[in-house]
């Protein structure tokens, strides 16, 4: 047991632990393959919501980054002074909301999206003013039936009116596609592209995103910018994918047996609280490393239940290290993590974007 392992063990219980030097081979790994295809990085942070992280993954290349929700950009903006350009992924809507987010132009290189006339409107009347032109990308639905534009035909309408939109300049088209669906991407964003460039448009960029087809970005040669978020943790639902391995995983959860009522069954204690109660259609809430016998398989807010086929061969005290099957949700579960990094002593990192959903 090396010193890093064994300060781990004097973690108080539950906490989620984050192995920094495998989060930085995480980033170095989509880096490189985006390099050698041309493509630009925007990793998304609602993975992490951590300036610190945000900053490697700038350093190792990434053209800025992308955030869910205004607040999250405004954390992650004031936690550091290398993030400056963000784009912000989602519609935004309210006066509120839209005041904040003219602040926040202000002070850094900002980009929006939009499917639908009505956001586009809020926008123009909250920028017509500014200084700078907002830039505003229209989202569109490659196949995950999400938010969206459903054909090309209205994401060139949609371009359109937001190019003659006071306070607002065209920016491009983004999609969040189904995994493994480049050739749809391909043809989608293909058609919308020469449909804009007709009416004398540019489309300056072409993103798209998900961690498990990331390896295959490539394949969708339009695109111009990739935006992998979970890549920088990994979890239990990519490791059964088989896009990542177990020690992949950067983002643990430490937990204690507190209770072995039964010779195949122990508590420990964390539970939905700490894990969240996200399946994402596996067995179980979690793996628990070196230990392929036992499954986690219930979970009240404070309690996980294990379970063995024999004896589970554990005692009350036992810490255990548990692979979550969804690290998005379990960031935004807790106010701080715990970085690990090799022969350096643990830290605590406060999760400053954490709760930011507004």
């Amino acid at each position: 047991m090396t010193n890093t392992q064994s300060e781990v063990q004097t973690v108080n219980t539950p906490a989620v632990l984050v192995d920094i030097d495998i989060a930085r081979r995480n980033i170095a790994r989509f880096q490189a393959y985006a390099d050698q295809h041309c493509l630009n990085v925007r990793p998304h942070i609602k993975t992490h919501k951590l300036p610190a992280i945000g900053e490697m993954q700038l350093s190792a290349g990434a053209v800025g980054i992308t955030c869910q929700k205004v607040s999250e950009a405004e954390a992650m903006v004031a936690g550091s002074p290398h993030i400056l350009d963000v784009f912000i992924s989602y519609n935004i809507l309210g006066s509120e909301k839209l005041e904040r987010l003219a602040a926040l132009a202000r002070k850094v290189k900002l980009s929006v999206v939009a499917d639908n006339i009505t956001v586009i409107e809020g926008l123009s009347a909250a920028f017509a003013s500014e200084p700078s032109a907002l830039r505003v990308l229209v989202e569109c639905n490659t196949g995950a039936d999400r938010c969206g534009v459903s054909t090309p035909k209205d994401a060139a309408a949609l371009a359109q009116q937001i190019a003659k939109a006071p306070g607002l300049v065209f920016g491009g088209l983004m999609t969040y596609p189904p995994i493994d669906s480049g050739t749809a991407v391909e043809c989608f964003m293909t058609c919308a592209r020469t449909l804009i460039e007709a009416e004398g448009i540019e489309v300056p960029v072409i993103s798209s995103g998900g961690t498990p087809s990331m390896m295959n970005a490539a394949e969708a040669a339009v695109t111009t910018e990739y935006r992998p978020g979970t890549y920088v943790y990994n979890d239990r639902s990519l490791v059964m994918r088989g896009v990542c391995a177990w020690e992949d995983c950067a983002l643990t959860v430490l937990a204690t047996v507190v209770s072995v009522p039964a010779p195949n069954r122990a508590i420990i204690d964390a539970g939905s609280k700490t894990l969240t109660s996200d399946l994402l259609g596996l067995e179980g809430y979690g793996h628990i490393l070196g230990r392929d016998d036992i499954l986690l398989d219930q979970l009240s807010e404070e309690h996980g239940r294990l379970v063995s086929n024999g004896a589970i061969g554990l005692k009350v005290g036992d810490k255990l290290r548990i692979v979550p099957n969804h690290a998005c949700v379990v960031t935004n579960m807790v106010d701080m993590v715990h970085v690990v990094e090799f022969q350096k002593p643990i830290v605590a990192w406060p999760v400053s974007a954490r709760g930011k959903i507004v």
